[in-house]
């Protein structure tokens, strides 16, 4: 009998989001190690591009990173000049909560990230996150893990 392996061992992973006047940007996420190299992210980021919860990742030491498998998540990211009120994100958290997703935000709430599973279909997606927008002074939003080539008419 093989004795059943190991189960993953819970991480951070610390992406790379970008640069800020010539320095790296540093997003720290939660992760699942599989290997050396190789993690499950768990958690969809805020401020880094190219991916979402449940994708696979080869991250390098430097913060960059490949998506080895698509997890079948879609990552939303949403901003705003000032921070978001508790009872808006409360709001978005129903509505995609309805399309089986989440939504998260730091304390502050300078920021919003909602993931959800692509088979909810960017129309509906869409639906939501215009709506929820509409009702907030200069919200932003799009998707963070779909090429602009791939689904034209995400940033909103």
């Amino acid at each position: 009998m093989t004795p059943d392996p190991q189960p993953p061992t819970r991480t951070h992973l610390r992406l790379l989001a970008g640069h800020s006047k010539g320095e790296p940007v540093f997003e720290v996420l939660p992760a699942l190690f599989l290997e050396p190299g190789l993690f499950e992210l768990a958690g969809s980021p805020g401020l880094t591009l190219g991916c979402a919860a449940g994708d696979v990742l080869r991250v390098g030491d430097d913060g960059r990173f490949t998506v080895v498998e698509p997890g079948g998540n879609l990552c939303v990211q949403a901003a705003r000049r000032g921070c978001f009120a508790p009872e808006s994100l409360a709001g978005l958290r129903d509505a995609i909560g309805e399309l089986g997703g989440i939504a998260e935000a730091p304390s502050d709430l300078r920021f919003v990230v909602v993931t959800v599973a692509l088979t909810a279909g960017f129309p509906a997606v869409e639906h939501v996150m215009d709506r929820w927008a509409a009702g907030i002074d200069g919200a932003e939003w799009w998707f963070g893990n779909i090429d602009h080539d791939e689904h034209v008419d995400t940033a909103h």
